[in-house]
């Protein structure tokens, strides 16, 4: 029995690596280093578009929180509104029994009218900050589709790049990069 075997594995080696450059080795490489380029800036734009978005619906929490406190707000001023008109119907009942009111009808009418313009300010004052927030969030969420439209182009180009290392298919492979530069662009002007 041989001790080793009979065809001289480093020629075979040799033979293999000639014959994948024949064959596009080294075009191989190139699709496989482009669509590594690619994933790199796919990954990075999916982590840009996930931090986006989570920002902006953090930004619309905020902006609901804030709603429901100028709604209570308003809701107490409408009571602090009613209030007032009772205080109002007490006092016309006064005057129409040719009666003047008592000064605690007076007193409460004017409290409840002041109480009310410091409550519509603060009521005024949180729309405006939830709307800041609402306008915030719309930005972000427009950043949003820009990454993710980078992804859906950068994952066209690495699918692209497999069908040309396939097919070891140039044409294809420009199509690859093409597209990929299409998502770079997108890419670029999300973060701008």
């Amino acid at each position: 029995m041989p001790e080793g075997p009979e065809i001289e594995t480093e020629k075979l080696h040799e033979s293999i690596r000639e014959e994948l450059e024949k064959e596009g080795g080294g075009f191989l490489r190139r699709i496989a280093l482009s669509t590594a380029l690619l994933a790199v800036f796919a990954a990075f734009a999916a982590l840009r578009a996930g931090a986006t978005v989570n920002h902006a619906l953090l930004l619309r929490t905020d902006a609901t929180q804030l709603q429901s406190q100028a709604s209570n707000q308003w809701a107490y001023y409408q009571a602090k509104g009613v209030k007032a008109a009772v205080q109002e119907s007490i006092r016309a009942s006064w005057l129409a029994a040719g009666k003047e009111p008592p000064a605690s009808v007076a007193e409460k009418l004017d409290r409840y009218e002041k109480e009310q313009e410091v409550i519509k300010d603060k009521a005024v004052e949180l729309e405006k900050e939830r709307d800041v927030k609402v306008k915030e969030s719309d930005h972000l969420l427009h950043g949003h589709h820009g990454f993710a439209s980078a992804v859906a182009l950068f994952q066209v180009a690495i699918a692209l790049g497999a069908i040309a290392a396939l097919t070891r298919s140039r044409v294809v492979w420009g199509g690859s990069i093409v597209v990929g530069l299409g998502g770079l662009a997108l890419l670029v002007r999300a973060l701008l």
